[in-house]
Parts: C-alpha cells; structure tokens; sequence
C-alpha cells in the first residue's frame, strides 16, 4: 500500500506491521495483547551445528553479526567461525524462531573473529565488517543474503574489535579496528600489545591514522557519551597482556584524536577488558558503561560533566563476579554484554556471555551466563539458571534479538570449542513492547550516531543508535522498548548532527520505523 504520505511494509506472513512517514511517523498496533508479570523463560531451539574453534589466537574472538540481509524484516545471524568457515543462518521465523543455513562464497573465510553489520556504501543493504587473525575483510551485502569483496586492504593483524560512525560533514563512515597481541613481535606475547587503527574518510578514500599506544583492545564503541554531538571512540583493553602501564582508554574524535586524560577528568581503569555496553539506565540523560572482565564485571556512572566514569556499589547485583550455580568458587570470565528488557517490564535487563579463556587454572571452568534482570530500585537480580540459560559451555559473542516478531527479545550465543547456541523467549506473561527502526536517505542510511527517546509520562528511555560495543559482535535492525503497563507513549528522534524531531503520539505493542 503506497499514497503520497508514505508506505505500509508487511511482513513476510502478509501482516502489515508498522507505517512510514517521510519526515513523520505513523504507527499500527500488532494485535499483541499481553498478560502482566510471570518468570522469564528461554527454551532452546534446534540449529544447525557450529563451533568457534582454533588455537590460541581464537582464545579471543567469537562475535555475532545480526542483521536482516535479505529485506524480510526478520534478523539473520552471521557467527565468526575462527579455524572453522563463518556461518550464515537466514531467518525463516513464523511463531517459532527457526534458521536455515545459507552457502555463500564469499563467506569462505579463514581465521575469523568476528563481525559486524552497517550500510557502508549508502545502497541501503547491509554489509559485514569481517574481523580476522590476518588481513580484515569488508564483505558488500547485495540483499539477497549474499555478498562480494569490497576493495579495501587492511594489512596483516590480529583483529578483535570495532567500531563505526558517520562524523559531521561526512558521506561515508569513519571506521576504528582494534587488534590485539602483535605476533611478529620476537618479545611477545606479553608487554606486545599491537596498535589500533582509525580510518577516516578523505575524499574518494580514506586516510589510516595509527592510535597509540595499543593496549590489546577487545572491544571499542563510538558513543556520544556527553550528548554534544561528537562521538568519541571508547576502548577496553586485556590487561592479561599489557600488565603494567596500560589502562581502559578514551579518544576524544577531535581533527588530531588524543586521548583523554585524568586533567580532563578522565578516571583510570584496568581490567581484564572483553565487552563494552552503554545504556541510560537510570534515565537520567547519561549512559552508564558496562564492561565484561575476569571476575567483576564493571558497571560504571558517569560523575560530573566529564568523562569520568566510577563503578556502581557493589550490592547493585552487577558484579557477576563469581559462578551463582555452585560447584565452581572460582571468578567468572565475562565476555560479551547484551542490554534489554526481556520482561518488557520498562526496565532493562543486561545478559552477559561467559566462560573460561581456555584452561585458565585460577578461573572457573563451570561458569554459566548471566540473566541479570533489573528491579525498580535500580538493582539486579540473577535469573539465568531459572530462565534456561545459564550454559556452561565458553561463551563469547551474543545477542539479545526479537527473531520472530512477537515483541519478546530472544538470545544467541556463540561458544568457543562448543556448538552455537539460540534460546526463545517463551515468558508467558509480560507486558507492553515498542520496536522502532531509524532510517534516512542518501548518507548513513541506518541513521548511526541518531538518539531515539520514548517517554512514558513517567520516565524517557533514551537510546543511541551505534555500531561497535560487545565482543567481537553486533546488532543492526530495531531498537527495543519494554514499556511496562504504558500503553501509549511519545516517541522522537534526533537525528545524527541534526536536531530533535516533534514528538508523536504511537500506540504500544507496535513496530515502529521512523524515516526521513
């Protein structure tokens, strides 16, 4: 159905399933009637057989792509393969999540870590940043759910980490590579710490700009974390290998990147850094930082107008410091962090990824993920041996992903030396639930460094659209909104390095896509 205002999608079952407006909104309510409060449930589903595997290079690594790479409106999986070929699993959802694998030879890669989906090229498919132990590879979409070499040359490193934005005044993204231990050096691998890289656009190419020092980056996420408009470029590091003088780093994304210091404010941190999440969770206009490590894991508030950054109290139930199922006293490895409101309570819940690096004899070896769902006080609350997830294979990349449409977020998990492993969220009493994709014509067609804002009449949940964060993964498609017992709520955009859209009214239980 098209008229001069906009257009009706419908979804691969012929249901029509949100509204778009260019320069407005509108919205169509998905028949979801929801029951109130009840356990949160995961039940497991049958997929085809994949193991993230390889020696010690592929300790690391491990990442998720999720993207819709075929224009259904439902998100495939592209998992990093390491010594094994990548998998791509298109999404043939109906009630039930299901996947079937797809052939493509492009995805005949070797030595991948990870992967992350954006529109590189502005044709509005979406692409894959392919992460690898040696050369990275830049796979262009064509929207079929197949894919093509892009020309670009990365040199020979050991990538693990990555990150993108659109800068003000730019048509193509800036992108960020992390690598880790430099394995040419003789010294190593201790104290070897490789540098990273930043690619920004410059004219019909793009000029490389060596970020150093290098701490042995696993994770690295553009955020605007001060809300100016500007992303800066957050980097967690692996203190296993830089041991002394390295520490968590921040660069701010001025004409000349420089790194922020303790005389802007700037708190040092050292950890055994592996994942990096944001959200606001709080609802006071600032994103807290999330960050996976060996033992605690590190929830971080943001303390004055700088970038400093503390950790949260430690009886916020955050820490997941340790496995919760007995048997194993020893501290948890934490790698990937996924926020969302499983419940759709309107309070976000983190999952975390977790596992052994590999036989790590001070570290548990019985160390399941956690389901961390959040309270309205502020805490957390572990539910993930009760919810059915709580795994003990080493996981690393995940996500947190509505597959079938039902407004209820469901979970991938890629393990290392154990099969890939998707759960259905199959809670048979939550609440309300929004879905809201971005888009835009012309340049950064998934409206990357836009922030979303859904206000219930009590509290406004903000959400900044990026690319990068995680381990070695990452999610392209729909922000979800749990919304508790709201069933109506405003809703707008800023878009990236513009200014606020009106508000509009939208009815809960809907997909909504906000476009100009």
């Amino acid at each position: 159905m098209r008229d001069g205002a906009g257009f009706f999608k419908k979804s691969a079952h012929g249901q029509v399933y949100a509204a778009v407006l260019r320069g407005g909104l509108a919205a169509l309510l998905l028949c979801a009637s929801q029951p109130l409060a009840a356990d949160v449930r995961f039940s497991p589903i049958d997929i085809p057989n994949h193991v993230y595997d390889g020696g010690w290079e592929h300790f690391v690594g491990g990442g998720l792509a999720v993207l819709d790479c075929n224009g259904d409106a439902r998100p495939d999986l592209v998992a990093a393969g390491g010594s094994n070929p990548p998998l791509l699993l298109k999404n043939i959802s109906d009630d039930t999540v299901t996947f079937e694998p797809i052939q493509d030879p492009a995805l005949d890669l070797t030595g991948t870590t990870g992967a992350y989906p954006l529109d590189i090229d502005n044709d509005g498919h979406l692409d894959l940043v392919m992460l690898r132990v040696g050369p990275d590879t830049i796979l262009r979409g064509q929207g079929d759910c197949s894919f093509e070499p892009m020309p670009f040359h990365f040199d020979d490193h050991w990538s693990t980490a990555f990150s993108a934005t659109w800068e003000a005044g730019q048509t193509a993204p800036t992108l960020a590579f992390g690598h880790y231990v430099d394995r040419s050096d003789p010294d190593g691998p201790f104290e070897a710490c490789d540098i990273n890289h930043l690619w920004r656009p410059d004219g019909a190419t793009y000029a490389v700009t060596d970020l150093s020092p290098g701490f042995c980056a696993l994770s690295i996420l553009f955020t605007d974390w001060s809300r100016t408009g500007r992303a800066d470029l957050r980097m967690s590091n692996d203190r296993h290998y830089y041991i002394r003088d390295g520490e968590e780093q921040l660069w701010a994304m001025e004409e000349t990147p420089r790194l922020y210091t303790e005389a802007d404010g700037w708190a040092r941190h050292m950890l055994w850094g592996m994942g990096i999440a944001a959200r606001d969770l709080d609802r006071d206009g600032r994103d807290e930082v999330y960050l996976s490590s060996m033992g605690d894991q590190r929830l971080m508030k943001q303390v004055g107008d700088g970038p400093g950054f503390q950790d949260v109290p430690f009886d916020m139930g955050t820490a997941a410091h340790r496995p919760y199922t007995g048997g194993d006293g020893r501290p948890s490895t934490g790698w990937h962090i996924a926020f969302g409101d499983v419940n759709n309570d309107g309070f976000d819940d983190s999952f975390i990824a977790k596992g052994n690096v590999q036989q790590m004899p001070g570290l548990a070896m019985d160390d399941p993920n956690n389901l961390l769902i959040g309270q309205t006080d502020g805490s957390f609350v572990e539910v993930g041996d009760t919810a059915g997830v709580a795994s003990m294979h080493r996981g690393r990349g995940a996500a947190l992903v509505d597959f079938n449409g039902d407004g209820l977020l469901d979970l991938a998990v890629v393990n290392r030396r154990a099969p890939l492993e998707i759960w259905q969220n199959v809670s048979e009493a939550t609440r309300n639930w929004l879905s809201v994709s971005v888009m835009q014509e012309g340049a950064n067609t998934q409206a990357v460094g836009a922030w979303i804002e859904v206000d219930d009449g009590a509290t406004v949940q903000a959400r900044e659209i990026t690319v990068g964060g995680g381990h070695a993964g990452g999610v392209a498609g729909p922000q979800h909104f749990g919304l508790g017992d709201a069933e109506t709520v405003r809703l707008r955009v800023r878009w990236p390095h513009q200014v606020w859209s009106d508000w509009q009214n939208v009815q809960a239980n809907a997909t909504v896509v906000f476009a100009q």
